[in-house]
């Protein structure tokens, strides 16, 4: 059951609101970061609250008066707003899901093709553009950090940072094998092909997170970036990659201007990914992660895109599905979000 506690949502906001006028509250600039990122979530979740709770009441005086007085155009106004309302609260209830610890955050994507060569490229750059037209439609910045081409068509990797509020709480649920089925446009003969293509969705680290790194397990190289044309393409070594040795784990940023931009960014993923490790592994520091093989393995898939020899997305975990494919591909993802937050609350 999904309960929306408002009396401790205000009661935790007028706590912080007080920590604000402390005499020595700015003294700590990593603490009142992160205390007036959480008022400015906690003052949201509270105003769509009452904005529903205003809205509803509206809707029961109307009711009122319709049991007093048979009235068309309040009858209709009553049946769109309840409409409204309907859509209102599903939000809500979506808002109420999003209380991990990181689902506030930015999220950073890496999308990596499966055994397949230009197929699986290929089903790569579609998952992209898919990713890239839902933060579009729903107010987000994306940002790419990575870029590999592929040989012949497609991507052999990318790694882009999604940027807006609870990026990493609505894509989180993205991460995994995601299995494509369709005619091959790169096939002569017209056969039908399956393709796998991997999700990784990290939450982007915030400063006021402390992640220990010890420099000495770091390899750190600086190369020309590469890549189709265009954007993708530096003319100056300024793209950088590390390595952390114990773990293998690579992280790469080759689209920022200046070489110590990017070797900023590739930290910043770096961070990441060890922090998630880290607590996938359940260990107390980073130096325990030794020793961890980073190899891919696909293992089943989360979802399946069907083009062919009907039309079906179908989410395996939630078994949400959608007929339109071409819908989804065009970034309509709230619903497969929707129904991953509601399952991993009730299971």
């Amino acid at each position: 059951m999904i309960h929306f506690d408002i009396s401790n949502l205000e009661k935790e906001l007028s706590e912080l609101e007080l920590q604000t006028n402390q005499s020595d509250f700015w003294n700590d600039s990593k603490n009142s970061s992160k205390v007036l990122k959480k008022i400015t979530e906690l003052k949201n979740k509270v105003n769509q609250f009452k904005k529903v709770e205003s809205e509803l009441n509206n809707l029961l005086e109307i009711k009122n008066l319709l049991l007093q007085e048979e009235d068309e155009e309040l009858a209709k106004e009553l049946e769109e707003g309840a409409v409204n309302i309907e859509q209102s609260i599903q939000k809500l209830e979506i808002a109420t899901l999003l209380s991990g610890k990181y689902d506030s955050n930015n999220a950073i994507v890496t999308l990596h093709p499966g055994a397949g060569g230009t197929e699986a490229q290929d089903w790569v750059e579609m998952l992209y553009r898919m990713y890239t037209r839902w933060a579009n439609a729903n107010g987000y910045q994306v940002e790419e950090l990575d870029y590999l081409a592929g040989d012949e068509a497609g991507i052999k990797s990318v790694t882009f940072l999604v940027s807006g509020d609870y990026a990493y709480g609505y894509l989180k649920g993205e991460q995994g094998v995601h299995r494509l089925v369709r005619i091959s446009p790169f096939d002569a003969g017209g056969r039908r092909h399956t393709s796998f293509a991997s999700v990784e969705v990290l939450p982007e680290i915030t400063d006021d997170i402390e992640v220990d790194i010890n420099p000495d397990d770091l390899k750190i190289d600086t190369y020309r970036a590469s890549g189709a044309g265009g954007q993708h393409v530096n003319k100056t070594s300024s793209a950088v990659r590390i390595t952390h040795i114990p773990t293998n784990i690579v992280v790469a940023c080759q689209t920022e201007r200046s070489q110590i931009q990017n070797r900023e960014t590739a930290m910043k993923m770096l961070k990441s990914k060890l922090l998630h490790l880290k607590e996938q592994e359940h260990k107390d520091t980073i130096d325990e992660l030794k020793g961890i093989q980073m190899d891919i393995a696909w293992g089943s898939q989360i979802r399946s895109y069907v083009f062919c020899p009907y039309t079906l997305v179908k989410d395996h975990r939630t078994n949400y599905e959608v007929g339109n494919v071409q819908a989804v591909m065009d970034g309509d993802l709230n619903g497969f979000m929707d129904s991953y937050l509601r399952s991993i609350v009730t299971t």
